[in-house]
């Protein structure tokens, strides 16, 4: 198994940015892990731009299957004062797989402060039973690379309310830092899927995310993933995704469509 970090080590540059080699067990069917193109979107961005101000939004768009050896291509948007727009393509052998928007800006002062993020109470991780059962039956091949607890709502196949809370970490202890947190949001599968009839297809369309708060020196690398379906129907789903670490500080607030073929 690779490892997250191993993996971005080996990211190389080029003439026309960055390469990176993505091994079978970061695949989700028959592409790359839609976190992973994400993370290597934002690890190729912060590596371009090594003086950036925090990236604070970005967009991601799912275009098209991507696996094996990819190409990263990174360019300025916009450069201001503060802040700074970067667009991101990863490409694969059929060409566009993601298309990335990131914003990064620098803080500034400000007479106003406002949190109304309230992360939930739940048990702690060692008390919460794991979300894919032993055998693996149904789970994707990435997710070997992630502990996942379950600490409330549901799972798929269940008929219950489209709503996941869970605990989850990299099981690679030294993947820290803001791309291992991207590649980290992205792992529960669709809560539509609680109702789905039988196992079925599905698909990443976009993501939107914002970062809220930088990660603490001392983080543990436990996160608290709540994810809501707030629509499914005519084969697509909304839904809401919100990320805290351990001590409940909000960390990000991301929104998906993903397509369902059920």
């Amino acid at each position: 198994m690779t490892r997250y970090t191993e993996l971005i080590d080996a990211i190389a540059a080029t003439e026309t940015g960055y390469v990176a080699h993505v091994t079978d067990d970061w695949k989700q069917g028959r592409t790359t892990y839609g976190g992973l193109s994400a993370a290597l979107c934002v690890e190729a961005a912060q590596r371009a731009f090594a003086g950036a101000p925090p990236l604070r939004s970005a967009q991601f768009a799912f275009v098209g299957p991507a696996a094996g050896e990819l190409a990263i291509q990174v360019k300025t948007l916009r450069q201001g004062k503060s802040t700074l727009f970067v667009g991101v393509d990863l490409l694969g052998e059929q060409g566009l797989a993601t298309h990335g928007v990131l914003t990064f800006g620098a803080a500034r002062a400000s007479e106003v402060s406002h949190v109304d993020v309230p992360c939930p109470a739940v048990a702690p991780p060692d008390q919460c039973p794991s979300f894919f059962p032993e055998n693996r039956a149904g789970a994707p091949h990435f997710s070997s690379q992630f502990e996942v607890r379950i600490a409330g709502g549901t799972r798929p196949l269940t008929g219950e309310a489209p709503e996941y809370l869970l605990w989850i970490r990299h099981l690679d202890p030294a993947a820290t830092g803001l791309s291992a947190l991207i590649a980290l949001a992205d792992t529960p599968p669709p809560p539509a899927m609680a109702l789905f009839p039988h196992f079925g297809p599905i698909s990443t369309m976009t993501w939107s995310l914002d970062v809220v708060n930088p990660l603490a020196a001392d983080d543990d690398g436990w996160r608290l993933l709540r994810s809501r379906a707030e629509t499914i129907g005519e084969g697509y789903s909304t839904q809401e995704m919100h990320l805290w670490d351990a001590r409940g500080r909000p960390l990000v607030l991301a929104r998906q469509n993903v397509a369902v073929f059920v």
